[in-house]
């Protein structure tokens, strides 16, 4: 009986000195290494290289079409807004004088 007792002490003793393990939400997930700073870097530059890939360019046909309406459009505007700047400069000189 003597020995028992003994030996539920050494067990207790062992218990108590082994480190316990986390309980909650923090037990299911391990904290993995968190990357350096180089790491995150090369995962950012390879993340846009494959993004790139992705990207479909206009052909030189259709960059020259929309280039030639994009100049159509500058130009009527251009033209549009001259005339009412000019018109409206007549209006306010007719009017003071």
């Amino acid at each position: 009986m003597a020995n028992q007792k003994a030996q539920s002490a050494e067990t207790a003793q062992d218990a108590a000195k082994a480190p316990k393990a986390p309980k909650g939400p923090k037990a299911a997930k391990a904290a993995p290494a968190e990357p350096g700073k180089v790491q995150q870097l090369r995962e950012f530059f390879d993340q846009s290289v494959a993004e790139m890939k992705k990207v479909t360019f206009p052909t030189r046909k259709e960059t020259v079409a929309t280039s030639i309406a994009v100049l159509v459009m500058v130009f009527f505007m251009s033209l549009f807004l001259g005339l009412v700047d000019f018109g409206l400069a007549k209006a306010i000189g007719a009017i003071l004088s």
